[in-house]
C-alpha cells in the first residue's frame, strides 16, 4: 500500500470507489489497515456484517466496517421508541458501525463526514445485496475521552445519549468498561 502523503482538496482527489471487500481478494488489505492503525485494532464480527475499502484510483484512503447492530441499546431503543418486543422483531434492521478509518497518511480537509455520507447512501442496498434485507438505522459509538465525534455530527448524525458502560455481558449492573456517546442516523425517513 502506497504510504506517502496525500495532501489535497475533495474535488481535487477525483472520483472515489467503494468496495465491499467482505470475502474477497481485498479483505486482508482491509484488514490489515484496520490492524495497523485503528486505535483498537482489528477484531472478526460475528453475525451480518459487511468491510468497505474506499479508494481513489488503486489508492486505498479508507476503510468502514458494519455489523449487527447491539440487541439492548438504551439510547438507541428510547430514540425508537422500541418497546422489548419491537426491538426483538426489528433490532436485525439496523447497522452498527464498529470501526471507521483514513489511513493516516491521508489529509484532506472535510474527508470523513464526506465519506460517511456516500456511505450511508450505499449501506441498506448492499446489505440487502448481501443478506436478503435492508437496513433502516445506523448507529455507532464515539469514545468522548479520544474523539467528539466531530465527521459524524457534521455528516447530521444525531447524538442519542451515552451508554452505561457495562457491555452486553454484564453481570454485576457496574460499569466496566469506558462510557460512548451513541450515534445514530436513519437511512429512511
Amino acid at each position: 500500500v502506497e504510504q506517502t502523503p496525500l495532501r489535497t482538496s475533495l474535488r481535487e482527489l477525483g472520483a472515489l470507489t467503494f468496495r465491499q471487500v467482505r470475502r474477497t481478494a481485498a479483505e486482508p488489505l482491509f484488514n490489515s489497515l484496520i490492524e495497523a492503525h485503528h486505535y483498537l485494532g482489528y477484531t472478526q464480527p460475528v453475525g451480518e456484517h459487511l468491510k468497505f475499502l474506499v479508494s481513489a484510483g488503486v489508492r486505498p484512503l479508507a476503510c468502514f466496517a458494519w455489523s449487527s447492530a447491539p440487541r439492548h441499546l438504551g439510547p438507541r431503543d428510547r430514540y425508537l421508541g422500541w418497546s422489548a418486543p419491537a426491538r426483538r422483531q426489528n433490532v436485525r434492521f439496523l447497522a452498527y458501525n464498529s470501526r471507521y478509518l483514513i489511513v493516516p497518511w491521508v489529509q484532506v480537509p472535510h474527508l470523513a463526514s464526506h465519506l460517511l455520507g456516500q456511505m450511508v447512501r450505499r449501506l441498506s442496498a448492499e446489505w440487502e445485496r448481501v443478506y436478503g434485507h435492508p437496513v433502516y438505522f445506523a448507529e455507532t459509538f464515539v469514545d468522548p475521552a479520544r474523539f467528539r465525534g466531530t465527521c459524524y455530527r457534521a455528516a447530521n448524525w444525531t447524538v442519542l445519549g451515552r451508554t452505561t458502560g457495562r457491555g452486553h455481558a454484564d453481570l454485576t449492573h457496574r460499569a466496566n468498561r469506558s462510557l460512548k456517546d451513541v450515534l445514530g442516523y436513519p437511512l429512511v425517513k
